[in-house]
């Protein structure tokens, strides 16, 4: 392969991950993605900690290239409480992480709730099982099972009453198992709830709008940012998934808009953005190829998957070369963004990983991660190394051997 390319990597959960450091290697991929997940939020990441995990990574071949995550506290998004410390804790982390030569971290800043989904296990055309968003389903647990107070308020008449048909025939191991994949945390998920925990958690954010979890934000920006700045590190922040407010909370990283206010209020390059097609793509509004092109400069990781959208906001994952959104002018998109820093003497590196996949052949009898399944990734990291491959062929820019 030629020096430019998009570096194959693959996220790992730690020693407990079900997919080995060995198999990754099989797959293709020479980077990995991961985190402490051990530490609890707001913790200072220790070099003795960051150093053994990255010795355990190159011992089977590989590099750590990103970490995903460095979770945000939630006292951060709410600015209050002792904000301030886990702020100092963050910039300190990330010091830690660059004197491991660790530069790229990714991060989000959803409140309360990581990414969303109602179903861990929706059977597609060809038998594998996906990784689904309903919203009548969001809205039966919101109104029916959560019983949040006004929750009707934030969904169309027709929604309700097709969830109220559905609440009426469901039994309870269906209404625990809603419950679970909603509130128990998905792999990566910074925090899981019971249903007491999670409204007494939504209730911190009562009174909090929009404006003010954006200020709180660019606040944490303002702090953090120049810390990586001057380590010579990139941020990449993570859209919100999906890009829609979830129980009455706000959301501010789920549009092309989002970012570009983001970007304008903290100019500096350390402060980017993680591309994930599969949660922009849940808007069609979000211009992906469009997106690549207007903010280029500021993407420093790729998150490459594919949905189908429905008309009422629902989704499922589908095929990474497949669904709503044209992958093959994405990854155009993407080649020409590389070039273009090449040519100009830009940092040009953009890590990809092919984000989740289906649970497929031999592991739909395994016990897998959500979306983190073996086969199903490895068949997304070939079939997108295959379309960047032939595209920088047909531009030029990859030679055959």
């Amino acid at each position: 392969m030629s020096e430019l390319h998009f570096e194959p990597t693959w996220r790992w959960f730690g020693p407990k991950d079900p997919v080995s450091l060995a198999h990754i290697r099989q797959a293709g991929a020479t980077g990995i993605v991961t985190a402490l997940h051990q530490l609890p939020n707001g913790a200072v990441w220790e070099m003795a900690d960051i150093q053994a995990r990255k010795a355990e990574i190159e011992a089977a071949g590989l590099r750590w290239s990103v970490v995903e995550s460095v979770p945000v506290h939630e006292d951060i998004k709410r600015r209050q409480g002792e904000y301030r410390r886990w702020i100092r804790h963050y910039q300190q982390s990330l010091r830690h992480l660059a004197a491991c030569g660790i530069r790229t971290v990714c991060y989000n800043f959803m409140p309360v709730l990581d990414w969303t989904r109602t179903d861990l296990r929706y059977p597609v055309a060809d038998g594998s099982l996906a990784l689904r968003f309903d919203l009548t389903d969001l809205a039966l647990f919101d109104v029916f099972l959560l019983k949040r107070k006004n929750a009707a308020l934030d969904y169309a008449p027709e929604t309700l009453a097709e969830a109220e048909n559905k609440f009426d025939c469901l039994d309870g191991e269906a209404a625990a198992r809603l419950t679970r994949t909603i509130l128990a945390g998905l792999p990566g998920a910074e925090e899981s709830w019971t249903p007491a925990d999670f409204q007494q958690a939504l209730a911190g954010y009562a009174q909090l709008p929009a404006a003010q979890l954006r200020d709180n934000l660019l606040l944490f920006l303002q702090e953090v940012v120049p810390v990586a700045d001057a380590e010579g590190m990139v941020l990449t922040l993570h859209p919100d998934d999906p890009p829609r407010p979830l129980f009455g909370l706000p959301r501010v990283v789920s549009t092309e808009a989002d970012y570009r206010l983001l970007f304008e209020a903290v100019p500096q390059a350390a402060n980017g953005m993680c591309f994930c097609t599969g949660s922009l793509g849940a808007r069609p509004d979000n211009d992906l190829p469009g997106i690549v092109q207007r903010l280029g400069a500021r993407i420093h990781f790729l998150h490459l998957r594919n949905i189908q959208r429905e008309s009422d906001g629902s989704f499922f994952e589908a095929n990474h070369l497949e669904g709503s959104s044209d992958m093959f002018e994405v990854m155009l998109a993407l080649v020409q963004e590389q070039e273009r820093r090449q040519a100009s003497g830009e940092r040009v590196d953009m890590p990809l990983r092919p984000d989740h996949g289906h649970q497929m052949l031999d592991d739909l009898g395994k016990t897998t991660n959500p979306g983190y399944s073996a086969i199903g990734r490895l068949r997304g990291l070939a079939e997108l190394r295959g379309l960047e491959m032939g595209l920088r062929r047909m531009r030029g820019v990859e030679k055959p051997k």
